[in-house]
């Protein structure tokens, strides 16, 4: 597939640094635009003309504006299928695969930001994700099942889930239970990770 015209936009301190993980993981060329949340660069008509939200990640690929977290993962995964980081439509592990990437965002993350904000809990009855505890219980049971989501092979929900559990761990929003911090480990083990964070610190003079 082509990779013409790929553009990350991006920060190393928001949600688009698990996207440059994965892009490097995938090891085709891209383009990053840096977005400065310090300047506004956000909330500009130039950005939000892109992303009317002005919000990361955002991707834009042969003319096409990719725009959420989660389809930004499925849709680079996908869209690069030489990598093997997402299972085949026929493949029996593609709706486990399509299972964690919709709970990340429609369940994980809405429970970590309700706990983090100190909203009081609704009847779990009618909540989208029961309670904070049962959420973290399955993710870790899961966890418990194999090296990573799918069992013994890393794909692009790992790079994403580890992404985000790093984050949360360390900012204490998410409890280090043994489970998940091994699993942080393995994943972020991945050569992408380091490459990564070296091309971030590239950043550095335009972050300052």
């Amino acid at each position: 597939m082509s990779s013409q015209g790929l553009t990350l936009y991006h920060n190393p301190q928001s949600r688009s640094a698990g996207s440059r993980v994965l892009l490097e993981a995938l090891g085709v060329p891209y383009h990053v635009e840096y977005i400065d949340f310090a300047g506004g660069q956000n909330r500009q008509p130039a950005f939000l003309a892109i992303n009317p939200l002005g919000k990361l990640p955002t991707v834009v690929h042969d003319g096409a504006v990719v725009t959420e977290q989660v389809a930004v993962t499925i849709y680079l995964a996908d869209r690069f299928p030489e990598a093997g980081l997402a299972p085949a439509l026929d493949d029996p592990l593609r709706g486990p695969y399509l299972r964690w990437m919709a709970f990340y965002g429609a369940t994980f993350e809405p429970a970590v930001l309700d706990s983090a904000m100190k909203r009081p809990p609704v009847d779990p009855s009618t909540s989208p994700y029961r309670d904070l505890d049962s959420v973290l219980d399955m993710l870790v049971t899961q966890l418990g099942a194999g090296d990573y989501l799918l069992g013994d092979k890393l794909t692009a929900a790992d790079i994403h889930w580890a992404t985000a559990l790093r984050w949360t761990t360390g900012f204490g929003i998410v409890p280090k239970r043994p489970e998940i911090m091994a699993y942080i480990e393995r994943v972020t083990a991945h050569p992408a990770f380091s490459r990564a964070a070296r091309l971030d610190e590239e950043l550095k003079p335009a972050q300052a």
